[in-house]
């Protein structure tokens, strides 16, 4: 039994882990490069890109009235959540994700830049 909730407790470390790690005011700085398409305030406004304000566990393409690209659409059919895990690896390297998406942003490669991003977007509940 002792070994069961270990392991589900060291299972559970890697998906945590990142965001705890990174620090949310340095990723607050690192969304700037974000800010020319999208915003995070709560209740805020869609722009180029949607609002990600509470980002991290909502499901993918769901903001009503925001126009997705058609890839992005597909991505979200059957209610795949964004994860922190699916996050960095997206933000990390959007067209891996989503190589027909509509996003043209290249990508965060610094990782303790996405660390940071991570820790800021898990912060905005």
């Amino acid at each position: 039994m002792r070994r069961m909730m270990l392991a589900a407790v060291l299972a559970s470390v890697p998906a945590m882990a990142f965001a705890e790690g990174g620090d949310a005011a340095a990723g607050q700085r690192v969304f700037n490069q974000c800010r020319a398409c999208h915003t995070a305030d709560q209740g805020g406004r869609n722009g180029v890109g949607p609002n990600l304000f509470g980002i991290v566990g909502r499901p993918a393409g769901n903001i009503d009235g925001f126009r997705y690209s058609p890839n992005m659409r597909e991505f979200a059919t059957g209610g795949t959540t964004w994860t922190e895990d699916r996050l960095r690896a997206y933000v990390t390297n959007p067209k891996a994700v989503l190589p027909r998406g509509s996003m043209s942003f290249p990508g965060i490669r610094n990782e303790t830049q996405v660390n940071d991003l991570m820790a800021y977007l898990a912060s905005l509940k």
